[in-house]
């Protein structure tokens, strides 16, 4: 049998329909590869950035804020606990949640308008669902760096306990699966960009970083801002944060809220994620 008479799956010794076969079933852990195969030209900066920012972060704020707050609080502290304590967790949340919000803005973007690596997925058998959910897998890797060095720096200057430090993977992780997936449904919305892409930092991230108990307990804001907390994902992660480093008080129905809200608001921003890609694609 010639070549040419040969079954398309034979052609060059390759199968392609074991590969068609394996990207239905594993298509989202090759978007998550491609994905982190392009993070090695900018490897340098984002290591530095990943490791420095914590350092500078909770030395700037503990040798800095911290001690004025503590020297007025005097040894009640801030939730019982130095400044420093209190805000570390939060810093590492605020910190996994504005990597996410950055990554699936102009990335998810980028990938429909500027080098549209959507499109030219979406013809082979990788589906939709498949983009957004190895898009999202390659964000957490981004977020895990910086959550890592977060965790460290508390381990070495002994903020809170070494295992409440290691806890703080996962509720970041889960923080960071809540807000992109929220950022990536309204971004691939979006067909133009005349300046809105920039609101996602303004007018999402910093609020949500300053309204969030991120700097001071949420309780110390006047009663019609608590809301703003209420419905941040930041705040919910932030709480956890603090029960699982240093045993801030949290009754356990409020656990299984704020793991609710964040669980909750990732399936749902995905699940809308995945139906917008498919709209989109499907063009």
């Amino acid at each position: 049998m010639s070549t040419l008479e040969q079954p398309v799956a034979d052609v060059g010794g390759v199968d392609h329909a074991l590969i068609a076969s394996r990207a239905r079933g594993w298509g989202w852990w090759f978007v998550a590869e491609h994905r982190i195969r392009a993070m090695r030209s900018y490897v340098a900066s984002w290591i530095a950035i990943s490791v420095g920012s914590p350092f500078l972060f909770l030395l700037g704020l503990g040798l800095g804020l911290g001690l004025l707050v503590d020297a007025n609080q005097g040894a009640q502290g801030v939730d019982g606990v130095p400044y420093l304590v209190f805000i570390a967790p939060a810093l590492s949340m605020a910190t996994a949640m504005q990597t996410a919000a950055q990554e699936n803005t102009y990335g998810v973007f980028g990938g429909f308008k500027w080098f549209p690596m959507f499109f030219a997925m979406n013809g082979t058998p990788i589906s939709a669902a498949h983009i957004v959910v190895g898009f999202q897998v390659s964000v957490l890797v981004r977020v895990l760096l910086p959550l890592v060095a977060f965790s460290l720096v508390m381990v070495v200057f002994g903020i809170g306990s070494p295992l409440g430090a290691l806890l703080l993977l996962p509720i970041g992780l889960l923080l960071a699966a809540a807000v992109g997936f929220a950022v990536m449904a309204w971004v691939s919305t979006q067909t133009e960009d005349r300046g809105q892409l920039s609101f996602v930092e303004r007018f999402v991230v910093v609020p949500l970083t300053l309204f969030s108990g991120t700097y001071f307990p949420l309780e110390t804001l006047p009663a019609f801002l608590h809301w703003i907390g209420w419905i941040s994902p930041l705040w919910h992660a932030a709480e956890l944060g603090r029960g699982a480093l240093y045993g801030a008080e949290l009754a356990p129905v409020m656990v299984l809220v704020h793991v609710g809200y964040l669980v909750l608001l990732a399936g749902l921003t995905c699940w809308l994620s995945i139906r917008t890609f498919r709209r989109r694609l499907d063009k």
